[in-house]
């Protein structure tokens, strides 16, 4: 992101709470072990129980696991909120700033079309959005 990005005004985003980026289509959430010891201890247990039950590999890399219907093992669907919110991993604290999602206004826009929170609320900067885009590569 050399020159200047489409959304140099910035854009905006305030989550809404509505659980949907933890559910639907089958995905990936990335974790790294920083994330997985913050996550064994939040829910009280060990690491390798830990990983044991909710980490799975996907070549080199690790991913939390998912129920059957491709919602994140730690969304609640009766409350529609996450266990773990406070010590979610990076892509979920990110979202919607993905580079997937801001690539080009085309992207924003199906971003807007699938999530009730982007495109409202809090405007970020450029500078804020750029940060969150190196965070994680999604």
């Amino acid at each position: 992101m050399s020159k200047k990005p489409w959304f140099q005004d910035g854009l905006r985003f305030e989550c809404t709470g509505c659980g949907d980026c933890c559910t639907g289509a089958p995905g990936y959430v990335w974790v790294n072990q920083e994330e997985i010891d913050a996550l064994a201890a939040k829910i009280g247990v060990s690491v390798d129980e830990f990983e044991r039950k909710y980490v799975r590999r996907v070549g080199s890399r690790r991913t939390l696991v998912e129920f059957d219907n491709g919602d994140c093992v730690f969304f609640d669907n009766q409350t529609r909120r996450c266990q773990v919110y406070e010590v979610r991993p990076r892509q979920c604290r990110t979202w919607p700033f993905w580079d997937s999602n801001v690539r080009t206004e085309d992207d924003w826009q199906q971003t807007c079309q699938v999530c009730p929170g982007s495109g409202r609320g809090r405007l970020y900067t450029v500078e804020e959005i750029v940060t969150q885009v190196r965070v994680i590569r999604v």
